[in-house]
């Protein structure tokens, strides 16, 4: 009784922590209604680094990509998102950068693996829509930070969509 025990609470805490995972966020909330998601296939990083020449150097050592976008003009819609990211944060990522304005986020967050960083999670909210930003490869630590303290990963983000002549959802050109 005691070894099924300890197997369903160990079973209980894998998939609550996997939830908590980019890859679990990305697949439970892609097809939300009025969601942007965009995994980016490796042969068209080079159209993605076309948006800058930071990060053109970024995305040469990148090995996944992806940006979700929500809406987030109420405040539970916003304070869902920022919640995630904090539930992101508060795992294995190490915060290098967060600029917060009432309920509006900007924040940077990596994973490192000795001196390499190996994920990349950038989050912004400006009460009208949020959005997830996601590397994952090899990048240097000197880099990434140069990036988040110039705010070129913002820069990228609004760039990325245009760049895949993408539409922003709810919006009609006329």
């Amino acid at each position: 009784m005691k070894k099924v025990f300890l197997n369903l609470a160990g079973f209980l805490l894998f998939s609550c922590g996997s939830y908590n995972s980019i890859d679990s966020f990305y697949e439970a909330h892609k097809n939300d209604a009025q969601v942007t998601a965009i995994r980016v296939p490796r042969f068209m990083f080079s159209l993605a680094s076309e948006i800058s020449p930071e990060m053109k150097s970024l995305v040469g050592n990148t090995k996944d990509l992806r940006y979700m976008q929500f809406p987030s003009t109420t405040e539970s819609q916003t304070r869902f998102l920022n919640d995630q990211m904090n539930s992101f944060a508060g795992g294995s990522f190490i915060e290098v950068f967060r600029k917060n304005d009432e309920l509006k986020r900007n924040v940077v967050s990596i994973r490192e693996k000795r001196d390499v960083v190996k994920e990349i999670l950038i989050y912004n909210n400006d009460n009208v829509n949020g959005s997830f930003l996601y590397f994952n490869g090899n990048f240097d630590p000197m880099k990434v930070r140069e990036l988040a303290k110039n705010n070129e990963f913002q820069n990228f983000s609004n760039g990325l969509l245009p760049q895949f002549n993408l539409q922003t959802p709810g919006v009609v050109n006329e």
